[in-house]
């Protein structure tokens, strides 16, 4: 295996807006297009980028492991053993619901996101039930009392108050 770097080109195709409780997508106008038949799914997921975290020391970091923040007696784990956005590479995934689509202002309204206004999104991708949800999947022991669903864990997610921007 090489041990050489290869650099990889990414660019925002648009960005998290938060007005109030609301969260919308705002995609910039050059693709816009891609949009079209997306209403008729009615989830999609996020990839944004954790811009706030994109910081050379983060990213050069020689340590790799953390307890995490969350969970009932959470044990030092490895940084992919988390959903943590301080990772070599800040990229962040969200699945959520569709709400609304504006294809002609590009402006996706959806129902949670775990991300800052104006942070950059990298890519939507529609939820395709045979591509993303496994039928006999486990978690980490420590992660035992989260709800199960998405709808729930986004009802948990606000109540612990990860939806507040600082």
């Amino acid at each position: 295996m090489s041990k050489s770097k290869k650099e990889f080109k990414l660019f925002p195709i648009g960005h998290v807006r938060r007005k109030g409780e609301e969260t919308f997508i705002e995609i910039l106008e050059p693709y816009r297009p891609a949009l079209k038949e997306l209403d008729k799914f009615s989830h999609v997921i996020i990839f944004w980028w954790a811009h706030e975290n994109d910081i050379d020391e983060i990213r050069n970091s020689t340590e790799w492991q953390i307890t995490p923040p969350y969970g009932e007696d959470a044990p030092v784990t490895g940084i992919f053993a988390t959903r943590a956005e301080y990772r070599p590479n800040p990229i962040a995934i969200t699945t959520t619901n569709i709400l609304e689509l504006n294809e002609r202002k590009g402006i996706l309204k959806v129902g949670g996101l775990d991300a800052f206004d104006d942070t950059p999104v990298v890519d939507i991708k529609a939820y395709f039930s045979i591509c993303d949800r496994v039928r006999d999947c486990h978690i980490a022991p420590w992660l035992k009392d989260w709800p199960e669903w998405l709808e729930d864990g986004i009802v948990w997610w606000q109540e612990q108050g990860y939806f507040e921007e600082e």
